[in-house]
């Protein structure tokens, strides 16, 4: 197991050390993927920022979605929500959440776009997979905004959505694959939800580094 999401994103940084202090991005698509995102691009000496994606929920079951959606209108839906929902209210569900992911956008980023992420390598963070929506959606946005090379790096996933994911990036890490896997809390001995302002604090912390170590893009 893992302590928790910095000791999750230490552990997953060593993975990633093909990368260190090579031309790459790091973005973590928060909340839970902040902190693993932090310690990934600390390690890596690597250019680090929130690529911001939101669960749509089904509404009957908040904690259950049908899909995700990117900051840039880069959608996934899943096969069966035709079936649980109609158009009419998918597309309600959608609205909701693109105005949700404006008010992250503006609450952890100051409303600042993302930089030019084309023909770069983009590693993608997250403290974990479960069906992986977010992380799909999220894929989708690097594809339309032309990123080089896509890696999806995370501390667990079940193996058949590790599967998926390959399919459709350059490379996928991941750390655990529980055979028995049911939740990504599973393997945190310490799991809590992130607030807007530890995401902050995270963000604080990585321009107090990246001021020490000048050779660091900006964020």
């Amino acid at each position: 197991m893992f302590q928790d999401r910095k000791d999750a994103g230490k552990k997953l940084a060593k993975r990633l050390d093909h990368y260190r202090k090579k031309d790459v991005m790091v973005l973590a698509i928060p909340r839970g993927g902040v902190e693993v995102g932090f310690e990934v691009a600390k390690y890596l000496h690597a250019y680090f920022n929130l690529l911001v994606s939101c669960k749509l929920p089904l509404p009957y079951n908040p904690e259950a979605g049908f899909g995700a959606i990117s900051e840039d209108g880069s959608t996934f839906i899943c096969n069966q929500a035709g079936s649980w929902l109609s158009v009419g209210e998918i597309e309600e569900i959608k609205e909701k959440k693109s105005q949700e992911i404006k008010r992250r956008v503006h609450a952890l980023r100051g409303a600042k776009h993302l930089p030019d992420i084309s023909a770069k390598t983009v590693i993608l963070v997250d403290d974990g997979l479960a069906m992986g929506s977010t992380m799909r959606a999220s894929i989708q946005y690097c594809r339309h905004q032309n990123a080089g090379k896509i890696v999806v790096a995370v501390p667990v996933a079940s193996s058949e959505v590790a599967r998926e994911i390959s399919m459709m990036v350059d490379e996928v890490v991941v750390l655990k694959k529980p055979s028995n896997f049911r939740a990504v809390a599973q393997v945190y001995r310490n799991w809590y939800d992130v607030s807007d302002d530890q995401v902050l604090k995270c963000l604080n912390k990585w321009e107090e580094f990246r001021q020490s170590h000048p050779h660091i893009q900006g964020s």
